[in-house]
């Protein structure tokens, strides 16, 4: 083959493989803006909203936040963690 018709050639090649890679991004694209729609129905339009109630947790155990031990716990982690790193 001469040099001219390998460059013809592989310009083809890339023009086949340019090609299908669009196609495959196009219908990408759809498939992505399809799954959309379709959650979009199925999913509620309002959110729920978190509770004390919906968490099992009693309203005065958010509003105090943690309690001593629980503090003493964390300060006692954070001790520890930045031993080791040291």
């Amino acid at each position: 083959m001469t040099t001219g018709g390998l460059m013809m050639e592989g310009v083809e090649i890339m023009l086949y493989g340019v090609g299908f890679v669009f196609l495959f991004l196009v219908l990408l694209i759809y498939c992505i803006k399809g799954m959309s729609v379709v959650i979009s129905h199925l999913a509620p339009e309002h959110p729920v909203q978190a509770t004390a109630a919906a968490l099992h947790v009693k309203p005065s155990a958010i509003a105090a936040g943690p309690s001593s031990d629980e503090l003493a716990a964390i300060q006692t982690a954070v001790n520890q963690h930045r031993a080791r790193r040291s």
